[in-house]
């Protein structure tokens, strides 16, 4: 099991208390694309896919943006490459 897929997991399991280079490793790893521009604000999106998902890049992430990020990630799994 990779290194990503247990982060993945992990974060499942509790989406309290994230970084967000944890979250960019992940987007980093599936593909998705995100962007800031300089503000506190990191966008997530992929592709073919509207749902753009805003995180903000304060410590400690709130589970709501990491549910959010999340349920960007099983689109982007689910859909067909």
């Amino acid at each position: 099991m990779s290194r990503q897929v247990k982060l993945l997991e992990r974060m499942r399991n509790n989406p309290r208390d994230w970084r967000i280079q944890d979250i960019k490793a992940l987007a980093d790893h599936y593909g998705v694309d995100y962007r800031n521009d300089g503000g506190s604000h990191y966008v997530f999106s992929f592709p073919g896919i509207e749902q753009d998902v805003c995180v903000p890049a304060h410590r400690p992430i709130k589970p709501l943006y990491v549910r959010n990020f999340l349920a960007l990630l099983d689109t982007v799994r689910e859909s067909p490459q």
